[in-house]
């Protein structure tokens, strides 16, 4: 498969603005490339794009196979200035990776967007009919995928092109679960003589709340939280607001939030800023080394929360579970259940907090959940729960599985790891609706997406094509 083809095909999908929830123009950008190749192809319901590309000569009598991958990126922003829904995304090559200047990349899942952009217009390759499934929204809930039909797919074998580390060959996956406490009050004047002050803390390296929540990397939420309720204690401080992450299925990167404090109490402020400074950096050097505390007086806020309702808030987060939670008991190296405080956002009257729990395990995950109802109950909070859904449960007998199992040592003259992986693919969702589909994931080495740390290392691209080609020639 011609690598430079898929290159310039991902450059091309890098100029369409493609954030979770805003899809339309990447489907309509798909669509009329499948209309310029003169392809079957329809938009389904939920948005998802649906593209048939027929068998290659010789092979009409072959079973049809599925491609499937969503177009839909996470987008985070290191504070460059760039507008995710109009702004193409711009990149550089470091030491053989590809990242981006400043944003996400969108390798997750543009590679396989690419990929089957670059099947369909390759008329070389030798592939029984074929279906390439683009689905929306994914990153925010699996949308398109719990949107599509049944129905609507013909094939009975489906390769996901949504891993992430080219050594797994993926059987399974998470299941999740969104968990989303809510405070409402009346807010309160401030004291006469308060002086305010704005906090952030920046500097974290955040990440993915499942591939990357084994590395123990700081959550900006959940420092902050633990920031307040000392200055709460020391300083006498009350709090305006906070804003920190933007999606739940990535850890937080930075944080920020308004306090007032009694006049003369700048002094002590600063101390216990410097304290958390030499904490933090003591206790992540080793994993998130460039941790930045800062403070600055800035104008007095229009209101702030009741001290009861800012006490309760600031102990459930204190309190809530986050990081991972268990590893399997039959095999500690695989991670089951984790927890990730993703988001806390205020507004007038309203402080909302969006969390997402994996689990392999239906139990476990129920658990989770109900710890964090729990919690947020006792405080005051409303907790409501939503995008719950049920993992895939691996097959080893596969017949997929053994096929790319077989091919696998003719590209990477070594044997793969075959896994569960710690994450949410759209494969549970779609096996809920075609349970017959034997489905395998697989794809080329990305670090760190849903952060501005996403690469991808693009040797790894080839090796993922040729492997890519040699499946579907089988």
């Amino acid at each position: 498969m011609n690598t430079t083809v898929f290159w310039n095909h991902f450059e091309a999908l890098r100029q369409v603005p493609r954030t979770s929830g805003h899809c339309e123009k990447v489907i309509r950008f798909l669509s009329d490339y499948a209309a310029s190749l003169q392809l079957s192809h329809e938009v389904t319901e939920g948005g998802n794009l649906l593209v048939r590309i027929p068998a290659s000569p010789g092979r009409e009598a072959d079973t049809p196979l599925i491609l499937q991958g969503h177009v839909d990126m996470v987008y985070q922003n290191d504070g460059v200035s760039h507008d995710p829904l109009t702004d193409p995304i711009t990149c550089h090559e470091e030491n053989g990776w590809l990242k981006a200047d400043g944003t996400t990349l969108g390798a997750d899942n543009g590679m396989a967007v690419a990929a089957m952009m670059t099947v369909m217009g390759d008329a070389s390759l030798s592939h029984p009919a074929l279906e390439c499934l683009f689905t929306v929204d994914e990153e925010i809930g699996m949308l398109g995928a719990f949107a599509l039909p049944a129905g609507v797919l013909q094939g009975e074998t489906l390769l996901n092109l949504d891993t992430e580390n080219e050594e797994e060959l993926v059987v399974g996956c998470c299941g999740a679960v969104r968990v989303h406490p809510v405070f409402r009050y009346v807010p309160e004047p401030v004291p006469e003589g308060d002086q305010a002050y704005k906090i952030t803390i920046s500097g974290l390296l955040g990440g993915h709340s499942g591939m990357d929540i084994h590395l123990q990397r700081a959550n900006a939420v959940k420092l902050a939280a633990h920031l307040l309720k000392s200055l709460v204690t020391d300083c006498e401080a009350r709090l305006a607001w906070m804003e920190g992450g933007n999606v739940s299925n990535a850890i937080p990167r930075q944080v920020e939030l308004v306090v007032t404090l009694p006049d003369g109490a700048e002094d002590d402020l600063y101390e216990v800023i410097a304290q958390y400074q030499e904490i933090y950096s003591d206790e992540y050097g080793a994993v998130d080394p460039d941790i930045l505390l800062e403070a600055e007086a800035v104008p007095l806020p229009a209101s702030l929360l009741p001290e009861c309702v800012q006490d309760d808030l600031i102990n459930a987060l204190v309190a809530a579970p986050d990081g991972v939670i268990r590893r399997q008991p039959d095999d500690p190296a695989t991670l089951e259940t984790s927890s990730n405080l993703g988001c806390i956002h205020s507004s007038e009257g309203r402080i909302e907090i969006e969390f997402l729990v994996r689990s392999t395990r239906y139990s476990m995950k129920g658990e989770v959940r109900s710890r964090l109802e729990s919690i947020f109950s006792l405080a005051g909070a409303s907790v409501s729960g939503s995008d719950d859904y049920e993992g895939w449960q691996p097959n080893y007998d596969s017949p997929v599985l053994a096929k790319v199992r077989r091919i696998y040592p003719q590209v990477f003259g070594h044997e793969p790891r075959v896994c569960l992986v710690h994450a949410g693919l759209e494969c549970g969702i779609l096996a809920g609706r075609y349970p017959y589909l034997d489905m395998i994931s697989f794809g080329p080495n990305i670090l760190h997406p849903h952060s501005t740390g996403e690469c991808v290392e693009t040797a790894s691209v080839e090796r993922f094509l040729s492997l890519l080609e040699k499946v579907l020639a089988d």
